[in-house]
């Protein structure tokens, strides 16, 4: 797939937005850091955030901002029913795996139980798995290496450990704990039963020889962050599809050019040696049974998961959402690639009283992309069957095709390819919403516009959204950068952070983000290393209002390798969920960890154990909200 927009993307004067606009809003009284003229003095204007920075810095542990403490609540294992004994790497098995916390956890949502703070349900995605990490003696030095030593059992092990997990946690005697055993525990992996709704379910292109109604799908895959509706389900998105599917189809079938937008072809896991599901050659409609938004009921353990066809199929980031002054549902979504889309749903019905009033909320709905443009002024662009361009002559025979093919759907209406747009989420005291852009460095000088500044943009940046009126389900919006990531002292950088970031306050590669419920942001990073920041990942707290605007601080760094992910606060805001991602990579790129000599041992650092990615809870010592 080229990773080059197939059009301009805005108009042929860049303007760029991070600048002057961002200067004045803040009052004069703290300029942003990267060659924008000289810093002020320091505001008087006190931080919204009130605890002691933490350094920045790499090494093997997990730390966070003095006067608070780091519980790991879940690890990769750890069983989630009274029947199973604790967890020995050396003895996996499929059956085991579907039973314990899966591995890789991003995406992580709470959902109160009666109302109680101290009691609800962790909703937790298992986005991938590293098995040079999990399992011994594979001896591979590449990814090649690694799908070929694997063999059918640990291949259904890896499938087992994929999907998500619904655990009842309860604070107790100072500390969190799961509920073992709770009516409500359950295991989705890459196998369970779920059904393909809304408008593309039926169609032709999402029929199998197992499914000839292309209805029904097994598993969900690569599932990375996501969101919680007001009806209490949780919303899921799968990501990176094209690692599963191996084999290549024809030049001139039907599916070649859509296969080739999604990236297939190019496989990280060796499933289709044993599955022919994922075997491109065989199963060559497969791949359009992925790549979307699945919707859960995590109070029904014996509920199907539905796949939401009206949000649109591509490498989906997150779906977190607002309720519009009419009352509809509308959900942000981030197509998480190079050159790819910012995106909306509006649903066509109101959010209802009643869970089951809300069931198929998401089954029907306009679906738009994006398009910023240089003034600060941006539109949403309804990607609707018929309409611009959007018919039988560009190959979209109907609605269905629109949204199996919505990359392509989206250049064609004139989208603005954006430098890896992954989470968005909406402020909700403020209204205003925003985008996480972890970087492009495949972006050339001629490429930049008014919302993607930088070429070669190795640390991404933070546009704000203002919905137009305050309503999410508006058609225009303005916008403006709210930071340039990266390291301030470098000019060549052109970072953008507020002069009263310290040296440790900045980062690079924005990914997820969350606001607490005093509508604070604070934000997750991935791609932090030695190699490109000098520090690990983990989370910032971002001021976006007042003279402070624009300065982060420094808030926890996970382990060496480790990404950081799912940051979720409890409804009381003393509780502060984190997810650390595949901790024991390689700090550096190129090569594999391994299971015998990973880069930490977090969070046992025992000489049996092999790292553990893990959901931690993070508290303040003595108790009280956090920041």
């Amino acid at each position: 797939m080229s990773d080059l927009p197939a059009a301009p993307s805005l108009d042929a004067v860049i303007v760029r937005r991070s600048s002057r606009r961002d200067l004045m809003r803040g009052a004069g009284a703290a300029a942003l850091v990267g060659g924008l003229g000289p810093v002020p003095a320091a505001s008087a204007e006190p931080s919204a955030f009130d605890f002691p920075e933490l350094a920045a810095g790499i090494d093997e542990h997990l730390h966070v901002a003095e006067g608070y403490e780091a519980q790991v609540l879940l690890r990769w294992g750890d069983p989630l029913y009274a029947d199973l004994a604790a967890f020995d790497p050396t003895a996996q098995s499929p059956e085991g795996q579907e039973k314990r916390f899966g591995y890789n956890n991003d995406f992580v949502g709470f959902i109160p139980l009666d109302g109680d703070a101290n009691r609800g349900l962790l909703v937790v995605n298992h986005e991938y798995t590293n098995a040079e990490l999990m399992f011994a003696c594979l001896g591979a030095t590449d990814r090649k290496g690694v799908i070929a030593a694997l063999s059918a059992e640990q291949v259904a092990i890896e499938m087992a450990a994929h999907g998500g997990s619904v655990v009842e946690i309860r604070h107790r005697d100072g500390g969190w704990a799961p509920v073992i055993g709770s009516a409500f525990t359950r295991r989705i992996t890459a196998r369970t039963p779920m059904a393909i709704t809304g408008p593309a379910a039926g169609h032709p292109r999402l029929a199998t020889a197992a499914d000839p109604e292309g209805r029904r799908v097994e598993g969900m895959i690569n599932n990375c962050s996501g969101g919680v509706t007001p009806w209490g389900t949780w919303l899921s998105g799968e990501e990176n599809i094209h690692y599963y599917f191996q084999g290549r189809l024809p030049e001139g079938h039907a599916e070649a050019g859509n296969a080739k937008t999604m990236g297939l072809g190019t496989p990280q896991y060796g499933w289709g040696r044993f599955h022919e599901r994922f075997d491109l050659s065989k199963t060559p409609n497969e791949p359009n049974r992925f790549g979307w938004v699945v919707e859960i009921d995590p109070f029904d353990p014996a509920s199907t998961p539905r796949k939401r066809t009206a949000l649109g199929r591509f490498k989906h980031e997150g779906a977190a959402g607002a309720t519009a002054g009419d009352g509809r549902y509308v959900v942000y979504l981030g197509d998480d690639e190079r050159f790819q889309h910012v995106y909306r749903f509006v649903s066509a019905g109101r959010v209802a009283a009643t869970r089951a009033e809300n069931a198929d909320l998401l089954d029907s709905g306009t679906l738009s992309v994006a398009r910023f443009e240089a003034d600060g002024t941006g539109r949403w662009l309804a990607l609707t069957h018929g309409t611009g361009g959007l018919d039988a002559a560009n190959g979209f025979a109907s609605q269905a095709d629109v949204l199996i093919e919505t990359r392509r759907a989206a250049k064609l209406l004139g989208g603005t390819p954006m430098d890896r747009p992954e989470d968005i989420e909406a402020n909700p005291k403020t209204g205003r919403v925003y985008v996480m852009l972890t970087n492009n460095t495949k972006r050339t000088p001629e490429q930049i516009d008014a919302a993607n500044p930088r070429p070669l943009n190795a640390f991404g940046h933070v546009i704000e959204l203002s919905p137009e009126g305050g309503d999410h389900s508006a058609e225009t919006f303005r916008w403006e950068v709210l930071v340039r990531c990266g390291e301030p002292a470098k000019p060549e950088v052109k970072a953008s952070f507020s002069a009263l970031t310290t040296a440790d306050g900045w980062f690079g590669m924005p990914d997820n983000c969350a606001f607490d419920g005093s509508g604070r942001l604070w934000i997750a990073t991935d791609g932090n290393n030695r190699r490109a920041t000098g520090r690990a990942d983990g989370i910032w707290a971002m001021e976006t209002e007042g003279p402070r605007r624009g300065t982060s601080r420094h808030f926890l760094q996970v382990p060496v390798g480790a990404e950081m992910c799912g940051p979720c606060f409890a409804p009381d805001d003393r509780t502060f969920f984190v997810a650390v991602q595949h901790p024991g990579e390689p700090d550096e790129e190129g090569g594999l960890g391994s299971y015998e000599k990973p880069s930490t041992r977090w969070p046992d650092f025992s000489p049996d154990m092999p790292p553990r990615p893990s959901v931690v809870a993070v508290t303040r010592k003595g108790g009280g909200r956090i920041g």
